[in-house]
């Protein structure tokens, strides 16, 4: 999420992007996280219910070269210490692992002891990354008869008919998607049909759900456009022109509902700070899970057009 500001800044021409689809950045703290990481880490009885501290295999061998390995109660954890001149004790998770950074006078007992009072975040965001890892391995959707194609947070089939009149249409009490195409048709055809009919549901769904937040803000909204973008979920500009990403019919109304509302409320606050945030809390409660949701959506999840 980023503020573009020209050379010589016009109120009206000032934009604000909600970034999703960029690569996830590595997971960091320090040895006293801020609050918005803080906030990121699931209550305590939900992760012990639900995600539980990932399976570590057994220890074989020695660790890798350059890494260090302490045992947690049950878990063995691997890690790479880097000496700086830094002044706290600094973790990141990226996809190679746990990274520790901390200063040339802190001893390995003091790191050790972080990493204990830290496990459960460093758990929770090596789980995460590993589930976000594997559902980027997921092979790609095939373009064919009998495929699945997500559509509002479901799976919906997609059901191919070689008919000399093109149509589409979609039965929402079999979740099925029915495309005509000429018997010659290619693969191309299919996808720019399909999308078409996105897009045409996008712009019918985005329409039902601004008028409802911008109500419940009390704001105007100047015009709303769809937007293709591959770096943004949505955007808005001081004069209330709002940009929706029709790639959001992928996911459930929630979701859509969150990105809306989000937009919205910088017709409120033009900024990210905690009253804008506070605004979005006040007509989307739930905003942090949905905030969370979609941000570990990673494209290549997602079908290729």
């Amino acid at each position: 999420m980023k503020l573009l500001r020209h050379s010589q800044p016009d109120p009206n021409q000032l934009t604000l992007q909600l970034d999703f689809f960029t690569p996830t950045p590595p997971e960091t703290t320090q040895d006293n996280p801020p609050p918005s990481l803080l906030q990121e880490q699931p209550p305590a009885p939900e992760l012990t219910q639900q995600t539980p501290f990932p399976p570590m295999s057994p220890p074989i061998g020695r660790p890798a070269d350059g890494k260090r390995r302490i045992q947690l109660e049950e878990h063995h954890l691997d890690y790479s210490l880097l000496r700086s001149k830094r002044r706290s004790i600094g973790f990141l998770i990226s996809d190679e692992g746990l990274r520790i950074t901390a200063p040339k006078w802190v001893t390995l007992g003091e790191i050790e002891n972080a990493i204990r009072e830290k496990q459960r975040w460093i758990f929770t965001k090596l789980n995460e990354r590993r589930e976000r890892s594997a559902r980027r391995l997921q092979p790609q959707m095939q373009w064919c008869d009998g495929a699945t194609l997500p559509y509002l947070g479901q799976d919906i089939t997609l059901r191919i008919r070689a008919r000399q009149a093109a149509g589409i249409a979609y039965d929402e009490a079999s979740l099925e998607l029915t495309v005509g195409l000429p018997a010659d048709a290619g693969e191309q055809q299919l996808k720019d049909r399909v999308q078409g009919w996105l897009q045409a549901r996008a712009k019918e769904t985005f329409a039902a759900r601004l008028p409802v937040y911008a109500e419940k803000l009390g704001v105007t909204y100047q015009s709303f456009a769809l937007s293709s973008a591959t770096t943004q979920w949505g955007s808005c500009t001081a004069d209330g022109r709002i940009r929706l990403n029709w790639r959001l019919m992928h996911f459930a109304l929630p979701l859509i509902d969150y990105v809306i509302a989000h937009e919205l409320s910088h017709l409120r606050e033009m900024n990210h700070s905690p009253r804008f945030w506070a605004t979005v809390q006040s007509i989307f409660p739930e905003f942090e899970t949905a905030k969370r949701a979609l941000r570990e959506s990673a494209p290549e999840t997602l079908p290729i057009f």
